[in-house]
């Protein structure tokens, strides 16, 4: 059994390579911590599916001067980039080029760690808690002995349709995110995308820029799409942290949007949407999920402008069409895909002959859904519990997961996107970083640093 003095020189384990995890594992060791950095394709290390993509048309969906990796270092991304004025600030880059900036980041810290620093190469299967340590087991029998473990395991793809799953591959492509969804594009003449947001705005992109000449639909409930940054950046005056709740707070950003513009009024909440729904109860938080998140994510998570520009044109052209309606039925006919959808308020149904349909719903946080083995072996040993609206594991404000009777673990933690229910807005690069720099003072008992409390 490991001393509770020699578990302190034990690493931590951290699930997850992608931009969650390699942040934390940066500031980890900033503190002098030791790592182990644990990632099952060395291909998405230090980038993750979204910053591991090497399509240029994929861009950040925020500006170059907010994406330092480092929130005491607001300018760091800008200096990487060489970038000096305020139109090269406001630019968006490729996502490709920001995965090569947080490997470059994470080289570095490996080599000023030395052996206080380990890459696992991996898939973590499971987890055995000692009384003092935790022993990660791997698909290949290794196992890694640590003092904690974070799980950052980013974003998952999205749920299962269930009116798309008896139609076969490659007529229907369940995760967007497949190498195999741009393949086959030759002779194409009218695919559809399930979901309308940013996701989907990156398949029709990729389908452009892959040679398909045909036809998009694009079918949501309501219809929405994402809406365009400025061209420059916005000048937010700061505001207090709202006392308001629900349909008054609603009201209150309606009429700030009147006075300022509906970006400056959203920016403006920024710094306080994760306390805003903190203070919420479960309740509220769930009448904003079914009536009102459609209605944020469009304002609060936008496109780059040129590629808002993209998107104009092919609609103009005619090539590119949103629907708000529901999927009533979608089965496999002489090769292609019938399909069968309500308009929105409606209740006629119309059909559609397509190609291809592409499931782009957005990532799926249902535990009991999700084909990790990690998270199948923590739920059947108790270890972990999905949040009241099932958007990923139950976490403290700390990171620390709560076991199946509501426990606090101060040796399972998690970052990133998989802590949404607790958090909700933390899928952006300025939310991430702020989370994991937190999480690395907690976990390296800095808990105060430069006269700032956690």
């Amino acid at each position: 059994m490991t001393s509770s003095n020699a578990a302190r020189d034990l690493p931590i384990a951290i699930v997850g390579g992608g931009f969650t995890g390699t942040l934390l594992a940066i500031n980890l060791l900033r503190y002098g911590v030791k790592v182990a950095l644990i990632e099952r394709s060395s291909a998405q290390l230090a980038k993750g599916v979204a910053f591991g993509t090497r399509r240029p048309e994929h861009l950040l969906n925020v500006r170059a001067s907010n994406m330092s990796a480092f929130p005491d270092d607001t300018g760091h991304f800008l200096r990487w980039m060489d970038f000096s004025d305020a139109d090269e600030a406001n630019r968006f880059v490729p996502r490709l080029t920001y995965g090569m900036y947080l490997r470059e980041q994470l080289v570095a810290a490996l080599a000023k760690a030395g052996p206080d620093a380990r890459i696992v190469d991996g898939e973590a299967c499971s987890i055995e808690f000692g009384d003092t340590a935790a022993e990660v087991r791997l698909a290949d029998g290794d196992t890694v002995v640590a003092r904690a473990v974070v799980l950052a395991l980013g974003n998952f793809p999205p749920a299962p349709h269930p009116v798309l799953e008896g139609v076969p591959e490659p007529l229907y492509c369940p995760d967007p995110w497949n190498a195999a969804a741009l393949e086959g594009l030759a002779g194409l003449d009218h695919v559809m995308v399930v979901g309308s947001g940013l996701t989907a705005a990156d398949v029709v992109l990729s389908l452009d820029s892959a040679g398909f000449a045909g036809k998009v639909t694009v079918l949501s409930r309501r219809g929405l799409k994402p809406l365009s940054h400025a061209e420059s950046g916005p000048v937010v005056t700061p505001v207090p942290d709202p006392d308001l709740r629900g349909v008054a707070l609603a009201r209150e950003v309606r009429r700030r949007a009147a006075e300022i513009g509906w970006r400056g009024a959203v920016d403006a909440l920024r710094p306080h949407t994760q306390n805003i729904w903190r203070r919420h109860s479960s309740i509220a938080q769930a009448s904003f999920l079914r009536h009102l998140r459609p209605y944020w994510d469009i304002h609060r998570h936008r496109l780059a402008p040129s590629v808002a520009k993209r998107l104009e044109d092919m609609e103009a052209a005619g090539r590119l069409r949103y629907v708000a309606g529901k999927l009533c039925d979608a089965h496999e006919e002489d090769g292609r895909v019938a399909v069968s959808y309500r308009p929105r308020g409606e209740d006629r149904i119309e059909t559609l002959d397509v190609a291809r349909v592409y499931n782009c719903a957005g990532p799926d946080g249902n535990l009991a859904r999700v084909e990790a083995p990690i998270l199948t072996h923590l739920l059947e040993q108790g270890r972990i519990r999905s949040d009241v609206h099932r958007l990923g594991v139950d976490a403290d404000h700390l990171g620390r997961v709560r076991d199946a009777d509501g426990r606090v673990q101060d040796r399972l933690l998690a970052a990133g996107p998989i802590t949404k229910g607790e958090a909700w807005e933390i899928v952006a690069v300025p939310d991430i970083r702020r989370q994991v720099w937190g999480l690395a003072r907690f976990l390296a008992d800095e808990h105060w640093v430069g006269g700032e409390g956690l």
